[in-house]
This record gives structure tokens, sequence and C-alpha cells, in this order.
């Protein structure tokens, strides 16, 4: 396990694609908050990494545990899945978060999202 301060965004893919497995820590005003994923999620998913992340309320909307990422409560549940989860269900994992970012969580996506509620408020 390898902790690094920052990696411009330049470097994001190049970084979340050499990855193993992405680790995400959610700051705890996000959690407070819920339903504020970070865009690390997003990154590391659209790069076909499997992720593990934090407990934090709403995660379920964006990503389905345990077959898109993997929710860690504490130390001994990523050090078991780091040397527990066999290649293939990492790489069935990352593939699955692959799709959905790519599916759900594009901007073009968020845009037609936007148009939605919009044309729902101004009563269309």
């Amino acid at each position: 396990v390898e902790r690094i301060e920052h990696v411009p965004p330049t470097g994001h893919a190049a970084f979340y694609g050499a990855l193993r497995f992405a680790l995400n820590v959610t700051r705890a005003a996000m959690i407070e908050a819920g339903h504020s994923p970070s865009v690390r999620l997003f990154e590391a998913a659209a790069c076909g990494v499997p992720i593990l992340t934090d407990r934090w309320t709403g995660i379920e909307d964006f990503f389905a545990p345990e077959r898109e990422l993997r929710i860690v409560d504490d130390t001994a549940m990523v050090v078991e899945t780091l040397g527990g989860m066999a290649a293939e269900r990492a790489r069935a994992m990352g593939a699955a978060g692959r799709e959905r970012v790519l599916r759900d969580h594009t901007a073009s996506r968020r845009a037609e999202e936007l148009e939605r509620s919009l044309a729902v408020a101004a009563g269309r």
C-alpha cells in the first residue's frame, strides 16, 4: 500500500489505470452531508479499477455494493479484500463499475437529467 498526497488531473487516468484496487476514504464533512460522492469514485470506476470505499448515506444511489464496488468498514476488511479477492472477481467488479459510470454518470447523462428536471420544474 502506498499513500500518494496528490496526482495532477492530467495524470489521473494513468494513475488509476495502474492500480490493483482504489481506496476511497471520504472526508467527514462529506459523510455527514450524505449523497456526496467524490469525483475519485467516478474516475477510478471509469478506468475499470475495483474500488474499496468507506460507507456513507446514498452510495447505493451511485454504485451497487459488492457488484460495482466494495464497502469496507475497517482496516481488517481492506486487508481481507486485498489478500482474498480473486483476480477474476476484482476484474469483474472493475468492469461493472466502469459500465455503470459510462451508462449513468457521464456529463451528457447529467445534462439529460438537468434538462428533465428543468422541464418538470417549468411544468412541461
